[in-house]
């Protein structure tokens, strides 16, 4: 099997999960007790967020921690967490071993589900930045985000409660995706932060639900296993 190296800590909690479904898939797709050999690189959150040359430097910590996992001997390497994808070619260029992106796996799946208008959740950058929304527009979906009030809401809650564990908004989520359901008659919902899945999962709401984290997971445990 390949080794799987994560980069994580962005943030510690989606990390987790991340973690906890590694163990879940494994166990039902390779039986108990057989897992891929995973190494995970935790980064410091405080000094990526804050970090004062914006997204070049934080490129250059998560190129750190890829080199790092390529020494350790991962054979594949992949970010935990959906805003970082923006510097995903940049980052793969610098290392000597393939990655797998979080983006390639939701649109093959989506493809599959044949989903034609999701409403894409996550970070304010994920939601108002090209990188996320244009390859959607590109693979065919007619993707809507939610109004620039609400982004700042959802950004604030990602960061400022469920990053903490605090998942007290949960129902301010739930009535947002309902008002896009109605209004705007959205079909899919992408959780494209990897901490939305601890507040928000499949059935939860009456449309399909895309977890980009057990997605990307499920996607890493083929790629090591094949």
């Amino acid at each position: 099997m390949k080794k799987i190296g994560i980069i994580g800590g962005t943030t510690p909690e989606s990390t987790c999960y991340y973690y906890r479904l590694y163990m879940e898939i494994s166990r039902k797709r390779l039986g108990n007790h057989v897992y891929p050999p995973l190494i995970v690189y935790s980064i410091n959150f405080s000094e990526f967020m804050n970090n004062q040359d914006g997204w070049e430097g934080r490129k250059r910590m998560l190129v750190q921690a890829g080199k790092a996992l390529n020494r350790a001997g991962a054979d594949i390497i992949a970010l935990s967490a959906n805003t970082p994808h923006i510097v995903f070619d940049d980052l793969q260029s610098q290392l000597d071993v393939p990655m797998v992106s979080i983006l390639d796996a939701l649109v093959e799946r989506m493809k599959m589900e044949y989903v034609i208008k999701p409403l894409l959740l996550g970070t304010r950058t994920t939601m108002s930045a090209d990188f996320y929304r244009n390859r959607l527009l590109k693979e065919g979906f007619d993707v809507v985000v939610p109004s620039e009030e609400e982004q700042y809401r959802l950004n604030d809650i990602i960061f400022q409660e469920i990053a903490k564990g605090d998942l007290s908004s949960r129902d301010w989520i739930l009535l947002m995706i309902n008002k896009y359901a109605v209004n705007e008659g959205v079909d899919s919902i992408i959780l494209g932060c990897t901490e939305l899945p601890l507040i928000l999962q499949e059935g939860d709401v009456p449309l399909k639900v895309f977890d980009t984290a057990r997605i990307h997971m499920e996607k890493l445990i083929e790629i090591a296993t094949s």
